[in-house]
């Protein structure tokens, strides 16, 4: 398994050894050793698992959670390709208002890892896009925020060819700078202490 730390303090791609055979392949996008290797812990306890299949051109997000309570989330890709995207947006961190962005697929079975406090959003590249997570909470509606995907002043890297198709919570969601000064982000301090 191939280990890279992203833009984004904390965050951190996942890129496992796939084998291929006549048959088709095998791979574990998830290796508990990986992990722990990566991040001197082992995974969060697993609270529930998502699933989500979207259309070329769908944009989710930028999603994220109040902290406390707090999620933390470890996601790939089963079928399609996405552009999966982390964003800073706990207020004190030394990568608050950075971006990194990978390239999911069942190609290469790269997943991210988004610790506790960051956003997240994806750009569905393929009709049937398949985006598997865990979750170190379960859902709880009034818990869940989102921020502008396409707020100028993070300059996601929405593909120009894309139109985006939205929800309409994320189409009214609003910017990072919006957010901030309604104090509706997560504090660093108080997402590395949930961390532990």
């Amino acid at each position: 398994m191939d280990i890279r730390e992203l833009a984004v303090e904390g965050a951190v791609e996942f890129t496992p050894r796939v084998f291929p055979d006549e048959r088709g392949l095998f791979v574990s996008p998830f290796q508990e050793e990986a992990f722990e290797k990566a991040m001197g812990r082992p995974l969060f306890p697993v609270a529930q698992t998502n699933h989500s299949r979207s259309a070329r051109g769908v944009v989710r997000g930028v999603h994220f959670t109040v902290t406390p309570p707090r999620t933390a989330k470890y996601v790939y890709c089963a079928q399609g390709s996405a552009l999966d995207i982390v964003v800073d947006i706990r207020v004190g961190s030394p990568t608050y208002g950075r971006w990194d962005a990978v390239l999911l697929d069942p190609v290469h079975f790269r997943a991210m890892y988004f610790p506790v406090g960051v956003g997240h959003a994806f750009v569905a590249l393929e009709d049937d896009t398949v985006m598997s997570y865990m979750l170190s909470s379960g859902y709880v509606a009034e818990n869940e925020l989102a921020l502008s995907a396409l707020d100028p002043e993070l300059g996601l890297p929405v593909p120009a060819d894309i139109v985006p198709v939205m929800s309409d919570r994320d189409r009214v969601a609003p910017t990072l700078a919006q957010a901030a000064a309604a104090g509706i982000l997560p504090d660093y301090a108080t997402c590395r202490e949930l961390t532990r």
